[in-house]
């Protein structure tokens, strides 16, 4: 990309400046805020995304801090920003879901032109942004229900080049654990290699709340992540080396009831062995739940009401 104007929808940037808007989804009441900074020399297009999920706050405060303090004269390429790709659920407070159409966003990429709410979403940031980027970063935490450790994901099954570079982003974004996933149907991530995108998705925060630490992971790595690219100048802090991990195993919900956990997140499992019971309304037990594999609980859902399949617990099996 060289020295000229960047549209993005109906937000244009000239060369070395920054410009606020919104992104709007033909067919839909949605507008996404959007912060589009076009650097004055020639570099790569990378977007940063977060709200995919309403609930999850650092990845949104740390996306709206980074587009704030991004400098468009030190940019070589192009940044967009979306912090809340998903403001029906975050102004509902609605946990995974869109309100619309009562589904999950991060599993409708790439989308649909004429689908609903949800599938013009995915199929707008797939058509408008991510087909003219070099790369993405997907900011996630805990929503509104979970406990997580941080850990980032990328696709193992794209392209050779494009799982190399995802994971290359991941390496540099910080975070410990790190899953090399077969990619679950329909996530920005999956969708993104797919195209050939390199892409990654960093999970920080917890139980929908903000904190200062775990939006200072996601700051950390994004600007790790835009020197690395080159978008910025300078070498990327130095990060400890990641503990690869070779798969998510999760444990879901057999039936629906009141669920009781007895692992915590960190703890280390081994299959088989028992990690919560599912009661009914008065008490009783219906379901004991154990582990689905040995390894780390990394994910651990902390409501008392669960449906049926839903998630309970996501170990990383190395």
């Amino acid at each position: 990309m060289g020295k000229q104007v960047y549209q993005v929808g109906g937000t244009t940037a000239k060369p070395g400046t920054k410009r606020a808007g919104f992104l709007e989804v033909p067919g839909t009441s949605v507008q996404m805020p959007m912060t589009v900074a076009n650097g004055g020399e020639p570099g790569p297009g990378v977007l940063i995304t977060g709200g995919v999920h309403g609930g999850e706050y650092p990845p949104i405060e740390a996306a709206i801090r980074l587009a704030r303090d991004l400098d468009p004269t030190r940019v070589c390429g192009q940044v967009v920003v979306i912090p809340i790709v998903n403001p029906l659920a975050f102004q509902a407070r609605q946990q995974y879901l869109v309100p619309q159409d009562g589904k999950n966003l991060n599993r409708q990429f790439p989308g649909n032109a004429s689908g609903t709410y949800s599938e013009r979403m995915a199929y707008t940031i797939m058509t408008e942004i991510v087909s003219k980027v070099d790369a993405w970063v997907d900011l996630h935490g805990g929503d509104i229900h979970e406990a997580l450790v941080p850990f980032t994901i990328y696709s193992d099954s794209a392209a050779a080049d494009v799982v190399s570079r995802s994971r290359a982003l991941a390496e540099v974004y910080g975070i410990e654990y790190v899953v090399a996933s077969d990619s679950v149907k329909g996530a920005t991530y999956a969708a993104s290699a797919a195209a050939g995108v390199p892409c990654i998705l960093a999970e920080a925060g917890q139980v929908g709340q903000l904190d200062e630490e775990n939006t200072q992971i996601h700051l950390k790595g994004c600007w790790n992540v835009l020197r690395h690219l080159g978008v910025l100048p300078g070498d990327p802090d130095p990060v400890a080396p990641i503990k690869l991990l070779q798969d998510f195993s999760w444990l879901r919900a057999e039936q629906a009831g009141c669920w009781y956990p007895s692992s915590k997140i960190g703890d280390i499992v081994q299959a088989g062995q028992p990690v919560g019971v599912i009661k009914n309304y008065f008490g009783d037990s219906l379901a004991e739940c154990h582990a689905p594999a040995a390894g780390a609980v990394l994910f651990l859902v902390t409501s008392l009401a669960v449906n049926e399949e839903d998630p309970l617990i996501g170990v990383g099996v190395e």
